[in-house]
């Protein structure tokens, strides 16, 4: 129905938001915060309640859900764009607004500069998340280039106190890292390509009372930033982080953002259960619904790069002994792949290690009542590598730059079709040739000359392209799961989530590690997702030694799996391996 009080009210199942509809303008924020009863809300316009400040302009600019540029609002602006150094201060000059339950959607149009922003609130009333995207739609007739669209915009209170973000790198994602909210800005912003280790996209606020927390939902470039207002209030913003040149809309374009999850709640534990329901209810599982997770072997830490089919096929005769139900080939089994310097790209068996291909391996794990799973890393390519000596032009690359390679390996530039197509051809035949029923997918390195085929920068192109992949796999192959692994934690956001089932936290399995990497995942993600395995006593990545119990213990609450070569433990270790594993199934 159309908007006909001057109040847009949502009410969730414990918080509630306020919007001032104001005609000709964009609506200004009341209130977002704990549940107000129905029928409560303010008794007067803002602009009344509030006398304008000395030396001030005439007119309040109150914080608005989107943000001008250079009409009296001095803080970040919701839009940065242009055409060609003009129709840079966006103002909307006329708004409408249709409510529907707990859905808005909000149209703003700016008759001056011919722009149009169309914002949509959902207020989930089970997971009492606020989903919140942004449109930008060129009415003009010149092209329109993008420098920031905030994909949501969200008002705290003036006794917010306290942000937590997260940051990291690789083998220690999730470190928990608390500044005070002061009148400077705080801002975290990624430029890596992909989510990163280091800057996970979203935070939690802490205020007397009370906790705000937000998220995007994007696997790209992303920033995020609190911003003091006037009143004494904050501004929290997020969206995609856009570099130069790289949104040029047409007359007639449109840009969508991300989604962006929020939540308040009377704590951080509140916020991360709420923002567990909401992920729940958007998981695209085959079938509909989640199964129950099946206890997995990954065969990295028990093998790396030394395959040997006989041994694997021992390994897996250990696994189904102890309980396991998926057995996972991670990296290692294809075309001349015996180490990290060579052949990704080259995605079909290596003719000495399986000289029948995986036929006869994935038949021995089935016959065990396993599931059979492949590690693969599709974005990727080694410079040796049969597919780079045949085509050198479908990596990443700025003309005249130098080619920066880390793990020894450049990135696809998957934007482009016929790389897509080689990739999608090459999954697809193995998926269609043996009974593979879980793909882990990896991505192991930042990106860096991201330039597409013309030059220009190709960040989002790449992320959307990935998206775009995952998409057609799953639907010719919709019983397949596929996991998220980015050098472990590198690339886990609700963005890839709509494509895949299961993260893998960190590439760090040392238990002790892993007791606050998890920590910090559960602040935005639900257990049943995140990858928690049992390594061997003395932890690869660290060193350290650690019992059975306690490894198993801290693997317990998430999605479990094995790591670590089962042929060798000793008879009191498997049996306690086997104990653990049945306990995990008793309570899933």
């Amino acid at each position: 129905m159309a908007q006909s009080e001057p109040w847009i009210v949502l009410h969730g199942r414990g918080s509630s938001l306020v919007l001032e509809a104001v005609p000709g303008e964009a609506p200004l924020w009341r209130y977002w915060g704990a549940r107000l009863p129905d029928g409560a809300g303010p008794a007067t316009p803002l602009r009344q309640e509030r006398p304008t400040p000395s030396f001030s302009p005439d007119f309040d600019q109150p914080l608005s859900l989107v943000p001008g540029l250079g009409q009296g609002w001095f803080g970040e602006p919701a839009l940065k764009a242009h055409r060609g150094g003009r129709d840079w201060t966006f103002q909307a000059t006329d708004c409408s607004v249709r409510q529907d339950g707990s859905s808005a959607v909000i149209t703003l149009t700016d008759a001056v500069t011919q722009i149009a922003i169309t914002v949509r609130l959902t207020l989930d009333p089970c997971s009492d998340v606020l989903c919140v995207s942004t449109e930008l739609a060129n009415q003009g007739d010149a092209p329109l280039e993008v420098q920031w669209l905030a994909a949501a915009v969200l008002p705290l209170p003036d006794h917010a106190r306290l942000v937590r973000s997260f940051s990291g790198r690789h083998n220690t994602e999730f470190v928990p890292v608390e500044d005070r909210l002061t009148r400077s800005q705080w801002r975290r912003e990624n430029r890596r390509g992909l989510t990163s280790h280091d800057c996970v996209p979203g935070a939690v606020v802490l205020a007397d009372g009370a906790a705000y927390g937000a998220q995007i939902a994007w696997s790209g470039n992303h920033c995020q930033f609190i911003d003091w207002v006037d009143d004494g209030r904050w501004q929290w913003q997020l969206g995609e982080a856009l570099m130069p040149g790289e949104v040029v809309l047409a007359p007639g374009a449109v840009l969508t953002s991300p989604e962006v999850l929020a939540t308040c709640a009377a704590d951080a534990n509140g916020v991360a259960q709420n923002f567990h329901a909401a992920i729940r209810q958007r998981m695209d599982w085959p079938g509909g619904r989640m199964r129950p997770r099946p206890v997995h072997l990954n065969t990295w830490e028990g093998f790396y790069f030394d395959h040997d089919e006989a041994a694997l096929k021992d390994l897996a005769d250990a696994a189904a002994q102890a309980g396991i139900e998926r057995f996972v080939l991670d990296d290692g089994w294809f075309h001349r792949r015996n180490d990290d310097t060579t052949s990704l790209g080259d995605w079909w068996p290596d003719a000495a290690k399986y000289p029948n291909g995986l036929g006869p391996l994935a038949e021995h794990v089935t016959a065990l009542g396993m599931e059979f799973g492949l590690w693969v890393e599709p974005e990727m390519i080694n410079p040796d590598s049969d597919l780079y000596r045949a085509h050198p032009d479908w990596a990443l690359q700025l003309a005249g730059r130098p080619l920066i390679t880390a793990r020894n390996q450049l990135v696809l530039d998957i934007a482009r079709p016929e790389v897509s197509d080689y990739l999608f051809e090459k999954i697809d035949a193995l998926l269609s040739a043996q009974p593979i029923r879980y793909i882990k997918w990896d991505h192991n390195r930042d990106l860096t000359t991201a330039g597409l085929h013309d030059g220009a920068a190709g960040y989002r192109a790449q992320v959307h392209a990935a998206y775009a992949l995952f998409a057609r796999i799953r639907a010719a192959h919709p019983e397949v799961e596929i996991e998220s692994c980015s050098g472990g934690g590198g690339r886990i956001d609700f963005g890839v989530l709509r494509h895949t089932h299961r993260v893998w936290t960190s590439d760090c399995i040392d238990a002790m590690s892993r007791v606050g990497i998890q920590r910090g995942f559960l602040q935005f993600f639900p257990p049943e997702i995140m990858g928690a395995h049992v390594g061997s006593a003395r932890a690869h990545t660290t060193g350290r030694t650690q019992s059975m119990a306690f490894r198993a213990a801290v693997a317990l609450p998430g999605h479990l799996g094995v790591e670590l070569d089962a042929r060798v433990l000793s008879e009191t270790d498997a049996a306690e391996l086997k104990a653990w594993i049945q306990m995990y199934k008793d309570l899933r």
